[in-house]
């Protein structure tokens, strides 16, 4: 058995969206966190072992040889909860159907307990590759104590220390073997469909949505508690072109285990909009736009993804909801006032043709490039027009700019000074008004000149 040092292992901050994902679950003080922390090469993941932390929780890059992965922590299990088993199986279930591959966590000195037989169960039915990890195994005399969990029956257990790295690159090499290969994004995605992310919050009306675009019901639409569906994307032919539609519709909240959901569901947004070139967020057009909306159309924009936003439920909107809506739409939806919004009903396919020439938009904004010619006519047109504001006497310019790349349209201003946050907002403003950008985020990068030394 290899001894790994104290090092972190390295890990890939950004990763690739379409990396396979290892879903880490064990019961609390079995050091999973520590773990996860060991794995991922940084102190991220929360130490502290009380149900519901995942709450907050956010999937975690790494790499190991050379291959990267998503690690997700699922957070710990408490023994002497109420329900134990109701909550083990409601958070368990959702993590493996959303992972590609299990590392389960078992401490290696207190040995197998009642809630690992709970979770062992689960694991043998979800038919999903295993990697046991048996974990504080400081030294040579406790790793023979690590060779009782072959009882588990989930095969071989692999001695590690989270806390000091031993035994780490063997476990990393198990967790290699499970997960999947994936093959290179040149291969897998460019030229084949469009691939637009269904997302929003639960009960929108997306997976009516997906099923009036498919002409079919190919997604469970239903509340009942514990509603869970694995990912698939959808091909459907719209206006007569094939579309790969992300389906984020099938994470339901369970009742008295909303935490859960609510965090898994957040991971299967982010990963569809991530995996998407263009996120559709669906909103009810009866209730009031959200600061969970808000946070989807945050991560749509930081993602760098083209959005269309599609008001659902729009027969049931009267005059005086329509008044406040529009209120809503000019204080909320300020930052993506770019963005196409189309009005339809998904339930009777009213306006469903229109989704397809707003992605068209979206799609067509995102890609666009300017010519460097043109962009410095007009950048030069700009500054002459409207300068900097002078600050503390000086005031910054800009000298030069180039589109390094489109999708998004991505733009290095090269300057005298660092510019003000609002002057950025003004050049972005104007350039929306003189090249479109309908439906893209515009990401602005300065290179400010620097002082020559004497």
């Amino acid at each position: 058995m290899t001894e790994q040092s104290d090092q972190p292992l390295d890990a890939t901050p950004g990763g690739d969206a379409r990396v396979p994902v290892l879903a880490i679950v064990g019961r609390p003080n079995v050091g999973k966190s520590t773990l996860v922390n060991r794995i991922i090469g940084r102190r991220e993941a929360v130490v502290e072992d009380v149900p519901g932390v995942t709450r907050d929780r956010v999937p975690y890059e790494a790499s190991w040889n050379g291959r990267a992965f998503t690690v997700v922590d699922t957070g710990g299990w408490d023994p002497d909860a109420r329900g134990m088993a109701q909550r083990i199986a409601g958070q368990a279930e959702i993590a493996i159907s959303l992972a590609d591959a299990v590392l389960f966590v078992v401490d290696a000195a207190v040995g197998i307990t009642d809630a690992d037989e709970a979770v062992v169960r689960i694991l043998r039915k979800a038919d999903k590759p295993v990697v046991l990890a048996a974990n504080k195994v400081d030294d040579a005399r406790t790793e023979a104590e690590a060779y009782s969990l072959w009882n588990l029956g989930l095969g071989e257990p692999y001695p590690v220390s989270a806390l000091h790295g031993r035994g780490s690159g063997d476990m990393l090499d198990a967790i290699l073997k499970a997960l999947p290969e994936t093959p290179p994004e040149s291969e897998a995605e460019v030229g084949g469909p469009r691939r637009i992310a269904i997302v929003g919050r639960p009960n929108v009306g997306k997976s009516s949505l997906l099923n009036k675009l498919a002409g079919e019901d190919r997604v469970v639409v239903d509340n009942v508690a514990g509603t869970t569906v694995d990912p698939v994307d959808e091909l459907v032919e719209l206006g007569g072109r094939t579309w790969r539609f992300i389906d984020t519709a099938g994470i339901r909240k369970r009742v008295k285990s909303a935490s859960g959901h609510e965090y898994y569901a957040s991971l299967r947004t982010a990963t569809a909009i991530d995996r998407a070139e263009v996120a559709v967020l669906v909103l009810d057009a009866q209730q009031n736009i959200s600061e969970q909306d808000v946070r989807i159309l945050q991560t749509v924009r930081e993602a760098g993804r083209a959005l269309v936003i599609a008001f659902n439920k729009w027969d049931l909107v009267d005059e005086e909801r329509r008044h406040y809506l529009e209120r809503e739409i000019e204080r909320e939806l300020v930052q993506v006032q770019w963005a196409p919004r189309i009005n339809v009903t998904a339930r009777t396919g009213w306006h469903i043709d229109r989704l397809v020439p707003a992605l068209d938009r979206a799609l067509e904004g995102w890609e666009t490039r300017i010519g460097t010619g043109a962009l410095n006519t007009f950048l030069g047109r700009l500054v002459a027009e409207h300068p900097h504001p002078v600050r503390s006497g000086k005031q910054p310019k800009v000298l030069f700019g180039t589109q390094a790349t489109t999708a998004p349209p991505t733009f290095i201003l090269f300057t005298s000074g660092k510019l003000d946050a609002a002057y950025e907002r003004y050049i972005e403003r104007r350039l929306r008004e003189e090249f479109g950008f309908i439906g893209t985020p515009i990401i602005l990068q300065q290179r400010p000149r620097e002082k020559r030394k004497r």
